[in-house]
């Protein structure tokens, strides 16, 4: 059954929960971690430079560290991570009117030959595209994020049989050969390693919110 943000077992265990104590630093990096590249992959694609993309993410970690406190108690927002979109694409939006005058005047012409239902329409498939990359690129980090403590928690030669035959789709008999492992451990490993990695999945998605 998946859990929700109010869960009080979600609540305890998660790491925003965790976030409200500002001493745990072992929390907060694993939130910057789990999080930065989200963060900076949207305000890259966004149109930002490199630099302002980097101020972003700064100001994005900032406004979590100051409101993380009062964040669960108020469950009708919704999931941390629609919570965190609008945090970006503020903070986004903020950087594009700081741009230089002649920017502005460039981009308020264009608005300005530009019909208003037209407009609306423009920004509200923006907003949308942004919601679903959004979403894939959180499962993609999950995914990620989720691999990178397997492979701290099993063995290497383990981890790279599953790395090469269930992730990189090796065949099993190369996999073998080159690993020096017959193919039915190959295939061991996999299966194990597998059912590990959904658990992994669905422990960092409660915890992210």
């Amino acid at each position: 059954m998946p859990l929700e943000p109010s869960d009080s077992l979600l609540t305890r265990a998660s790491l925003l929960f965790r976030l409200r104590d500002w001493k745990d630093t072992a929390s907060w990096e694993e939130f910057y971690r789990l999080y930065r590249k989200l963060i900076y992959g949207l305000a890259r694609r966004s149109g930002l430079t490199h630099n302002e993309a980097e101020e972003v993410m700064q100001d994005v970690f900032k406004r979590v560290a100051e409101t993380i406190h009062n964040f669960e108690s108020h469950p009708k927002r919704g999931r941390f991570r629609a919570w965190l979109l609008n945090l970006v694409r503020w903070r986004v939006s903020d950087k594009f009117r700081a741009r230089r005058p002649e920017e502005h005047a460039a981009m308020a012409g264009q608005i300005a030959a530009a019909s208003d239902a037209a407009l609306m329409e423009r920004m509200t498939d923006h907003e949308a595209g942004d919601r679903a990359l959004w979403e894939s690129e959180w499962q993609r980090n999950v995914l990620d994020a989720a691999l990178a403590r397997l492979a701290r928690r099993v063995p290497a030669k383990q981890f790279q049989a599953f790395d090469l035959y269930a992730l990189q789709r090796w065949p099993v008999l190369r996999v073998a050969r080159d690993l020096g492992i017959n193919p039915a451990t190959v295939y061991l490993i996999s299966h194990r390693l597998t059912r590990q990695l959904k658990v992994e999945v669905l422990r960092l998605k409660a915890q992210m919110g």
